[in-house]
């Protein structure tokens, strides 16, 4: 499959992490869309993958299984850092107790979150709040939704901007894990390791990129529904640079407030990337 008219969309989340679509929507979705692929990159997470799978046979649709990992790039700034994981063995039982680290996690820094906004007096109802998650990833997404729906604040945006960012008031950063140790984690598993949106990230340097380059990094997320097609181009020569795979993706969480609309497939990205990482698997 080398037409280039065939397109995917590598970087899509559920609701097993901070996504509002189910594993199901999200295939049923692409395949209305004409897409060929997708991956399922939920946080630190693989819980949505084989229903992705099982939908991806119904609607004729490539579903790569794909995660998208939580690191810290820098220990005094705290800086995170977002590495994509694609064609990982999602079943290993060793990965999955990795990722249950970062769970348990999540769950004691959730735990701090809420605290925080209760101790600002943002009466949050706590049932509800993880009722509404249940045994999915929990993050910062969910509070600020939550903080919508108690009237706190109006946007997602003026969640994080008052409470949920770095360095405000309720804010609590990750259980983190390294760039290093994430791509060895991937690694381990039989998978991939991508950069994740790096300008968006603030981490397109390519002094940062050729030091993960030496950590074992695969590629680099080089469309994005965040990147200025001017910045696309200039991670693409760094991907040409470095031999790394040129990914993208729309990072898809779900549909825009009006309820309208979504991001799956809006991004072009051609076949031809799936092919390179089929290539680059089959060296590791």
């Amino acid at each position: 499959m080398t037409d280039e008219h065939f397109f995917v969309d590598l970087h899509i989340h559920t609701h097993f992490s901070d996504g509002t679509f189910t594993p199901t929507e999200v295939v049923e979705y692409a395949a209305k869309t004409g897409l060929a692929a997708v991956a399922v990159t939920d946080h630190d997470t693989v819980d949505g993958i084989e229903e992705a799978l099982e939908a991806g046979k119904k609607y004729n649709v490539e579903v790569i299984p794909g995660i998208e990992l939580s690191a810290e790039c820098d220990e005094q700034t705290k800086m995170e850092m977002h590495i994509l994981g694609y064609y990982i063995d999602w079943k290993s039982e060793k990965f999955k107790q990795a990722l249950n680290v970062f769970k348990q996690a999540r769950k004691e820094r959730a735990e701090k979150i809420f605290q925080k906004l209760d101790g600002l007096g943002l009466k949050l109802k706590k049932e509800g709040l993880v009722e509404s998650v249940d045994e999915k990833v929990i993050g910062r997404l969910h509070f600020a939704k939550a903080l919508i729906a108690e009237n706190y604040v109006s946007t997602v945006q003026e969640a994080f901007q008052k409470y949920l960012g770095t360095d405000k008031s309720a804010y609590v950063p990750k259980y983190a894990i390294t760039p290093a140790q994430a791509i060895n984690l991937l690694h381990e598993s039989g998978g991939l390791a991508v950069l994740a949106h790096p300008y968006y990230g603030h981490y397109n340097n390519p002094l940062i990129i050729e030091s993960l380059v030496r950590d074992g990094l695969d590629g680099i997320e080089v469309w994005h529904s965040r990147h200025p097609q001017h910045i696309s181009k200039k991670l693409l020569m760094l991907a040409e640079k470095f031999d790394l795979a040129a990914t993208g993706g729309s990072d898809c969480h779900g549909k825009s407030p009006d309820g309208e609309h979504n991001m799956i497939g809006k991004i072009k990205v051609p076949y031809t990337v799936v092919e390179e990482l089929e290539r680059k698997k089959n060296y590791l």
